[in-house]
């Protein structure tokens, strides 16, 4: 079922709509302001033929509300950048839908669909691959801006490409518009990627992995910086990561949803999944939580799993996927029947056995 991820009320848009060459914040104005900007509707997909097929995302329903973030959180391999791409219209999904405001990006036509991929961009994990070394900033930077027409020349662009460096805090900009990546620190380069979703003006960013690659000192700066973003030009985020305590610190007051080779198991405002997780694979991911304190690490409650393999997607387990490692688990139940994705209350949404029938 379609889990409704709004939490409050919604920020204004910054900026306001330019009729040719639109600043930093405005908004392409082909889509109306709506409630609900993407949604991923029973969405899968499989990868390879025959008997090699990866059923990579499975049976996964989203709505991400305008202004929200949404925290994708799981293991390596679960399926979030799967998941990230479909959002972001790079990858097709084999079953289900992806609406953006409510009309089915795959039945946009060829102008409505060079739209939305204006209004959706994606920050890729790694900084050192996602920028081309051969290019400066500047080049990185002018690309979109000269080919959406967003800007009237070169030096309207060159112009452009400072005040984004600025927005995302690479001061002065003049020292950082002319060099090359390899040039660049990690955190810089990241902040460069940052930019470049920023240059035609989007509402919806999917972060994969954006801080995981940086180093741990620059890491909370980067955060405040994307946070920043959300409240000045009111971005929409879909925020992919592994770690829960990073989608605590950028999501507090939003949402969080737990993902386990494939499916979703768990959805909730970020304070209620933090304080009482419900499914059984969302409390030993915070059990895995190192503390700063060594006497909370060692207090803390251990979950001790029947067994510590993830399921092969080559193949993959009868009923709950999570069974075969659940200490929770019941026999005769939950490894006959998978689980479906329900309401608990409160804007939570569990698939497991044991919390429904509690």
């Amino acid at each position: 079922m379609t889990a409704s991820l709004a939490s409050g009320a919604k920020l204004s848009r910054g900026g306001s709509h330019a009729a040719e060459s639109p600043g930093v914040g405005a908004r392409p104005a082909s889509f109306a302001p709506s409630t609900s900007l993407i949604e991923l509707d029973h969405v899968g997909r499989t990868f390879g033929s025959g008997k090699e097929k990866v059923r990579a995302v499975d049976n996964v329903s989203l709505t991400i509300s305008e202004g929200d973030i949404l925290c994708l959180v799981g293991e390596s391999g679960c399926g979030k950048t799967t998941t990230g791409r479909i959002a972001a219209g790079l990858l097709k999904p084999t079953e289900g839908r992806v609406l953006f405001q409510g009309s089915d990006i795959w039945s946009m036509d060829r102008k409505e669909f060079k739209r939305y991929r204006r209004a959706v961009q994606i920050i890729h994990q790694d900084p050192y691959a996602s920028l081309n070394p051969a290019h400066t900033v500047y080049k990185v930077l002018s690309a979109p801006l000269l080919r959406h027409n967003l800007v009237g020349n070169y030096a309207e662009a060159r112009l452009k490409c400072m005040e984004l460096l600025e927005i995302v805090d690479l001061t002065p900009p003049g020292d950082f518009l002319d060099k090359y990546p390899h040039q660049l620190s990690g955190g810089q380069r990241q902040r460069v990627s940052v930019a470049r979703a920023l240059t035609v003006n989007p509402s919806f960013i999917v972060a994969d992995e954006a801080v995981s690659m940086i180093d741990v000192s620059i890491r909370a700066s980067l955060l405040s910086m994307l946070s920043r973003l959300r409240e000045q030009f009111g971005v929409t985020f879909l925020f992919i990561t592994h770690d829960l305590a990073l989608a605590k610190h950028f999501a507090w007051e939003h949402t969080i949803a737990v993902m386990y080779v494939g499916s979703i198991v768990e959805i909730a405002p970020t304070p209620e999944l933090i304080d009482h997780p419900l499914h059984p694979y969302t409390q030993a991911l915070l059990a895995a939580i190192p503390e700063a304190d060594p006497r909370l690490t060692r207090s803390k409650p251990r979950v001790a799993l029947r067994s510590m393999d993830v399921p092969s997607l080559l193949n993959l387990p009868s009923g709950c996927r999570f069974h075969p490692r659940c200490p929770q688990f019941i026999e005769g139940l939950c490894d006959q029947e998978a689980p479906e994705l329900v309401s608990v209350g409160n804007g939570r949404y569990v698939a497991c056995y044991r919390v429904s029938q509690v």
